[in-house]
Formats: structure tokens, C-alpha cells, sequence
């Protein structure tokens, strides 16, 4: 199982699999080929059907920039291994191909290639690969999941951990300080400010849930505005742990170590189900970038209140589970609606989640190892239509009504 420092990748929206991923593929193309004249793109699947609501083709072209680079959009051709595929062409002076690579952006900022060994580069750091051999591995040196993850990862991994941290609360302090209206041609109007403000008006419980859902606005916005986010595990779904975790800091006066083994806690989820499952929203549709992220929140969540590994394990299943068979289906191809809400709710019910799991003495009957299977064959038996094409769902059922202006 990879290192947690290839699951939060710090980059600019909206998607990780349609910008930051191309993106990265583009530019690892462009070094290959330095003296190439121009580049030739072709996008397959879900990367040609939403493209343009996703800035695929911009991100592909800043990548490449000064080389001209012309576009093929083949929505209806989706290669075997993924349906996140692009096929580059280098050309010469003259015109003729001088190199081809075909690429697959995986979810979350990954990319691998063609060839069968590639996307194994980097080094596997954790030996075990399901929970059950993670928790069992813990009960007999009798450590927490945290104290886990710190003993595989490299020297360097506090100093990673502290600055996602930052990144993930710069996302959320910038996100609460615009009104403005967000890109795409839906005319949707940040509402962060308004949600927090609000907030601040109501008693207890309420205001720190009205608190809650203005973090996760405030980072899903800003990741719908092309802003810098983190993934977590993906940018579609990067403003439920950010939420989570500045709730809980505030609520209860929280200090930065009690975060970092945390954010080391929801990291392990999200690895867990990249590794054995798929948190790409073009292969399982929302429920692998939505419900992760909100496995991650809950397990986050249950350390901070005290909960025994058992509990945490219980929290990230529920988080997980409840999410199972939900679509990805954006509106007009942009990762606003239904995807900016769907963040915000997800960031409570990961505390809801953490709760009931930690009021409980741990036992269930569904496990998180069983629920990642479920979630990934769920995700292949849907139909295409319902996993990031925009052609399902809401996408196609939503009424053409948007925001007017104030």
C-alpha cells in the first residue's frame, strides 16, 4: 500500500482527475518530448464527456504551454483500464508523430499508463493492505492507528502532515472571505460567508453545525473556482475533512499534534479504499470521492473523541457505507452542483457517524474491508451515464434554473 503523501495532493481545481491529473500527465509528456514542435490530444470517456466543465483542455494546455496543442474529444470511446484516458501525440516540424503515450488519470491526482507495470513506481511503505491486517497488526503491539501509520512513513512525514494542515485551513480562511460568484455559466454565488455569518447568530449546537457546513463551503468553493485545494481524497471532495477538523479544533480547543495524528488516522482510510477500492468518480460515480471523504472525517472525528480503534474502524465504515451507490452526476460537467453541498452535509454526518460509533462498544456486524469491496463493485455496476459523465442523474434531470443575480 503506497504512502499517505500520494493521497493529499495540494493543486488547483476543480478536479483532480480532470485538471490536476492531465495536468501532471502533460507535463511528464512534455518532458519527454522537449523539442517537440506541437502536441496532438485526444480525451476518451469521462475526461472528453465532462472536459469542458472541468477545464481538462486549459489545464492540459498550460502544461504544454508555448507548444500549440490541438484537441480531440472522443466521449464515446472509453478504454478497458479506466475511463479517465488521453492519448498524446508529440509531432515534429514537419508534422509527423515523433512519440504516443496513453495515459489514465485514476482519481485524486494519480496517473498511470498504459503499459501493464506502469503505476506501480511508486514504492508500496505500508505491508498490509486491509484494515482487519492493519487493526490486527495494532492489537499486538497494542498502538493506535495513528502510531501506525508514523512508524511506516518517512522521517519527513510530521513536517507533510503540518503543512496539508495549513494548506487545508488557508483553503477554508480564504474560502469564507468571498461573496462572489463562481466560473462555469451556472451563476452560482459562494455562500460560505453567509453560512458562517449566520452561524454565528444561533446557540450550541446549531451554530456548530451551521460552522461545519461553512468550512466545507468554504473549501469546495474555492475548489470549484479553480482556487488551491487539497485532495482529500480528491478535489470533488476536498472540503469534508477540512471541515471536520476545524470544527473540532475549535469546539474543543485542539492542539496541532492532536490534528496531525488525525489527519494520519483519515489518511489511512483514504489509502485503504484507493488501494482495495477507487476514489474516482469516473470508475464508482460520487460515493468513492463523497463517501471516502467522509469515512476519512468520521474516523478523523472518532480519534479526537477518545474512540478505541475498534470505534474509529466502526465510524469510517458507517461513513463509507451510507454513501454506497451514490452517482456522480454534475450539473452541466462543473463540480458545483450537486457536488459543493454534497460536501457539506458529508462533513456532518461524518461527525454523526463518529459519534454513534464512539456511544457504541465498537462491535458491528458490516466491517469497513467489506463495505470498500461492496463500494468499488457497486460503482462498476453502474451504468456509465451515472459516473461522471454528466449524461445521468441530476445532470440530465436538473431543471435549467440557476442562481439569479442579487
Amino acid at each position: 500500500m503506497k504512502s499517505i503523501t500520494t493521497l493529499f495532493k495540494p493543486g488547483y481545481g476543480p478536479s483532480s482527475s480532470h485538471t490536476m491529473g492531465p495536468s501532471i500527465a502533460a507535463r511528464q509528456f512534455f518532458e519527454r518530448n522537449p523539442e517537440a514542435s506541437s502536441f496532438h490530444v485526444e480525451l476518451l470517456g469521462s475526461l472528453a464527456a465532462t472536459g469542458l466543465g472541468h477545464l481538462t483542455d486549459q489545464a492540459i494546455s498550460k502544461s504544454l504551454d508555448p507548444k500549440p496543442c490541438r484537441f480531440t474529444w472522443s466521449p464515446q470511446i472509453v478504454l478497458s483500464r479506466h475511463p479517465n484516458a488521453m492519448r498524446f501525440e508529440a509531432h515534429d516540424n514537419r508534422g509527423q508523430v515523433v512519440d504516443r503515450w496513453t495515459a489514465f488519470s485514476v482519481g485524486g491526482g494519480s496517473i498511470i499508463g498504459e503499459e501493464a507495470s506502469d503505476g506501480a513506481k511508486e514504492p508500496d511503505v505500508y505491508p498490509h493492505q486491509t484494515m482487519a491486517e492493519v487493526m490486527l497488526w495494532c492489537r499486538e503491539r497494542q498502538l493506535e492507528l495513528w502510531e501506525y501509520v508514523f512508524h511506516f512513513e518517512g522521517i519527513g512525514f510530521p513536517l507533510f502532515l503540518g503543512e496539508i494542515l495549513e494548506l487545508m485551513n488557508d483553503a477554508v480562511d480564504r474560502g469564507l472571505n468571498r461573496d462572489d460568484r463562481l466560473p462555469g455559466g451556472l451563476n452560482i454565488k459562494r455562500r460560505a460567508m453567509d453560512y458562517y455569518s449566520k452561524a454565528g447568530f444561533m446557540h450550541a449546537w446549531l451554530g456548530r453545525i451551521g460552522r461545519t457546513f461553512s468550512y466545507a463551503l468554504a473549501v469546495a468553493e474555492e475548489n470549484a473556482g479553480g482556487g488551491l485545494v487539497v485532495t482529500a481524497p480528491t478535489c470533488g471532495s476536498c472540503g469534508v475533512l477540512p471541515a471536520v477538523l476545524r470544527s473540532l479544533r475549535e469546539a474543543h480547543k485542539l492542539n496541532q499534534k492532536q490534528m496531525m495524528r488525525a489527519l494520519a488516522t483519515a489518511g489511512l482510510i483514504g489509502t485503504l479504499v484507493k488501494c482495495r477500492g477507487s476514489i474516482s468518480g469516473a470508475e464508482v460515480g460520487c460515493q468513492g470521492e463523497i463517501g471516502t471523504a467522509c469515512a476519512m472525517g468520521a474516523a478523523a472525528a472518532a480519534q479526537l473523541m477518545g474512540a478505541s480503534i475498534e470505534q474509529i474502524e466502526y465510524a469510517a465504515e458507517m461513513g463509507l457505507e451510507h454513501h454506497l451507490g451514490l452517482t456522480c452526476d454534475p450539473v452541466n460537467g462543473l463540480v458545483q452542483i450537486p457536488c459543493i453541498e454534497r460536501n457539506a452535509v458529508a462533513a456532518t454526518r461524518a461527525l454523526d457517524a463518529a459519534v454513534y460509533a464512539t456511544l457504541s462498544d465498537g462491535c458491528h456486524r458490516i466491517s469497513l474491508d467489506t463495505v470498500i469491496v461492496t463500494m468499488k463493485q457497486t460503482g462498476l455496476d453502474m451504468g456509465a451515464s451515472y459516473r461522471e459523465t454528466a449524461r445521468g442523474g441530476l445532470a440530465r434531470h436538473h431543471e435549467t434554473k440557476t442562481d439569479l443575480p442579487d
